[in-house]
């Protein structure tokens, strides 16, 4: 269950982020284009969305609570008429999930109206929003896109780019950004490059950005570039034309990208995922083996890496767990019978496959263990004779604050037990977590590209000890003391 009510199976897993869209064409219905490159990332977020359109002179918006094909229908997209056009889906990350806190989000600025639609987090939206109320503006959400927002609207600038370099300079944390204004479509990247964004184009000469290439298939482009760090990319009716927003810093993309966040079909850094994701299991089975008769994934993230690990130790791959299709996050709530079965409602043992044999089960991720143990007792009392648990991410000892909700560091697994206390704790025969240099050369780029904060502490940007998913809704007293690259992050544990 979330914070908002909402029943979701998916619980003991890492969060979604956010994902974004964008597109600007002459001939095209924004609108729709928005809805199918949304659609195609709907796995960044299901608790809200909101699309954004201009027809050259009036920005028009929808969006409310749900999944991408719950808000829209044709008749919600036949009013919003226009080329031009922006689109966001959402999992909380600051603020909580209610209808205010969807975007994307308006404002009036000196260029006219325009809409922000943003993937990430803010580490320094507290200090943001508490300066800008002091200056007399009023806020209505209580997430920190308002504030880059907010900010936007006081700008002088008579160029929508220089006002975004100009607040760039003041945003610290992960963001990939999309701007509607009513002519232009924008995109802009922190100067770390943590959230991933990407342009493509289309065969009619129109252009689209999104957080993944995976949303470019369903509406016809094809990749053109990755926005680089700090990189502002403007697309309008003379094409697209780039500038940098402010100097790059040390590249740090998400490993969780890798690992699990992005749709294995996405392309990032040059690397298809789902290539990168079988390497990690080729790379698990090196590091931690086993006698075992068959390789098991927990569907469907676990497929790549359990491919890649029976190709490597010789161990036939087979399917014992079949997902339910269907089970997305709902707001119809289960008893406390049903609740009490826990994985069943998502997962059904094929216990023909599994019973008599010894299994490697291969995930992506443990953040809690809760799920993991009850998918181990489920495969045991299925017959299983013994359950050999391999994980393609290393262990979680730190949370994110750079728009990943994993979970409090007193929550997490890894942080409180040592990897045989987890093995105990869900009760499998043997556990193995991929070492870091292992995920790193899975991908194949140099390891001071990417973000590990989540599995060694070192964050690349510093982060204020305040920081929370919450910090809007339950304030609380403290300065904002960081932790800088390579210090413990212990006192971030708020509990």
């Amino acid at each position: 269950m979330t914070a908002s009510g909402v029943w979701d199976p998916d619980f003991d897993t890492p969060r979604e982020e956010c994902g974004i869209f964008g597109v600007f064409g002459p001939d095209i219905e924004a609108a729709r284009t928005c809805f199918f490159g949304l659609f195609a990332l709907q796995h960044r977020g299901q608790e809200s969305c909101g699309i954004a359109v201009s027809d050259g002179t009036k920005i028009r918006m929808h969006k409310d609570m749900g999944l991408v094909s719950q808000v829209f229908n044709e008749d919600i997209l036949r009013t919003l008429p226009g080329h031009i056009g922006i689109g966001h889906t959402r999992y909380s990350t600051t603020g909580s999930s209610v209808r205010r806190n969807a975007q994307p989000m308006s404002c009036t600025t000196m260029v006219g109206d325009i809409a922000v639609a943003h993937n990430g987090n803010l580490i320094n939206a507290a200090e943001l929003r508490h300066s800008l109320e002091q200056d007399g503006e009023v806020f209505d959400t209580t997430n920190d896109s308002e504030v880059m927002a907010k900010l936007l609207s006081r700008e002088k600038h008579n160029h929508i780019e220089h006002a975004i370099g100009s607040i760039m300079r003041k945003l610290q944390g992960a963001y990939s950004v999309a701007i509607l204004t009513p002519r232009q479509v924008i995109g802009f990247r922190d100067p770390s490059g943590i959230r991933p964004l990407v342009v493509g184009k289309l065969p009619d000469g129109g252009y689209v950005l999104a957080s993944e290439t995976c949303a470019f298939n369903p509406v016809g482009a094809d990749l053109l570039f990755e926005l680089e760090p700090g990189q502002i990319v403007v697309i309008d009716e003379s094409g697209y034309r780039l500038s940098q927003g402010v100097p790059a810093s040390r590249p740090a993309m998400c490993m969780f990208e890798f690992i699990y966040f992005a749709r294995p079909d996405s392309t990032m850094y040059g690397t298809l995922l789902y290539q990168a994701r079988t390497q990690m299991g080729m790379e698990l089975a090196r590091e931690h083996p086993a006698d075992a008769d068959v390789v098991i994934p927990v569907p469907d993230t676990g497929i790549p890496g359990a491919l890649g690990f029976s190709r490597v130790s010789g161990i036939p791959y087979g399917e014992g767990l079949i997902k339910s299709r269907y089970i997305h996050r709902t707001f119809i709530q289960p008893d406390q019978r049903m609740r009490e079965l826990g994985v069943r409602l998502k997962l059904t043992p094929l216990v023909e496959n599994i019973r008599g044999q010894r299994l490697v089960l291969v995930d992506d991720s443990i953040v809690r263990a809760t799920t993991t143990k009850q998918i181990v007792r489920l495969l045991f009392e299925s017959g299983a004779s013994e359950v050999h648990v391999r994980i393609t991410a290393p262990p979680i000892v730190h949370p994110c604050f750079y728009g990943i909700d994993m979970a409090r560091r007193g929550e997490l697994a890894a942080a409180k037990w040592s990897v045989e206390e987890i093995r105990q704790h869900i009760g499998a025969t043997s556990l193995g977590y991929l070492s870091i240099d292992g995920a790193v050369r899975a991908v194949g780029k140099p390891k001071n590209t990417f973000c590990l904060a989540c599995f060694n502490g070192d964050y690349p940007i510093p982060v204020p000890v305040e920081v929370q998913k919450d910090i809007f809704e339950k304030p609380k007293v403290g300065a904002f003391a960081t932790v800088r690259s390579g210090q413990p992050a212990l006192e971030f544990d708020s509990e």
